[in-house]
């Protein structure tokens, strides 16, 4: 077992060891991003009734409260297995991944009319990166604390993309076909917070799991 990691015994660490890690981290990070998307949707909400053309830079600033409460839910996790993980640069790191991709999504989705004349080939070429880019945010500024501490820990990247595909999917999934125009505001927050949860808690498994393979790798 790798110096960094906190022994609970004096051997590798058992299914049930792995079981309540994985119990913990899902229960952790699921709160603190269902509590930290909070930020983004009443930023929305705010900017959208008091001054639209605050929308996307009153995102970016919520995005990175959104990250910084989910990047301290996953190290209050971390720390108890990684001691010597440091909580502040995993937070910092998070919070700024997050308010890149806010960023990079509101840039995308402010003008699609913009974009979307564009020829194929160069909105594939701008596309495809910047997708990358959104998805791999936080698990890349996770990683370079995270490598600190774990062998191979590259993973976590590709783990973490999946992990937040696989959300935006569950949320959009659900979301998408219950917003129908007309509805009143007190429904359609109802309905984007059920999404956000199931969103947080998928996620949160996904994540979770890869956390689980890479900590079994090291012991």
């Amino acid at each position: 077992m790798t110096p960094a990691l906190r022994k609970t015994s004096g051997t590798a660490p058992t299914l049930r060891d792995e079981s309540a890690l994985l119990g913990r981290w899902v229960v952790w990070v699921a709160v603190g991003e269902s509590l930290g998307f909070l930020a983004p949707a009443l930023a929305w909400l705010s900017a959208t009734l008091l001054n639209p053309a605050a929308t996307v830079p009153a995102l970016v600033a919520a995005g990175a409260a959104e990250g910084a409460l989910l990047g301290w839910a996953q190290a209050r996790v971390l720390k108890r297995r990684i001691p010597a993980l440091s909580a502040p640069r995993w937070i910092g790191g998070t919070a700024l991944a997050a308010s890149l991709a806010w960023l990079i999504g509101e840039l995308a989705g402010e003008n699609p009319s913009v974009w979307q004349a564009w020829p194929v080939g160069a909105q594939i070429g701008v596309g495809v990166p910047a997708g990358a880019l959104l998805l791999c945010s936080v698990g890349f500024a996770q990683w370079l604390e995270l490598r600190r501490h774990l062998p191979r820990s590259g993973w976590w990247v590709a783990g973490s993309a999946a992990a937040w595909c696989l959300g935006l999917a569950v949320f959009l999934g659900v979301a998408s076909p219950l917003w129908q125009p007309g509805q009143p505001l007190p429904l359609v927050i109802m309905i984007g917070v059920l999404a956000a949860i199931l969103m947080a808690v998928s996620m949160a498994l996904a994540t979770g799991l890869v956390l689980v393979r890479l900590l079994r790798r090291a012991a």
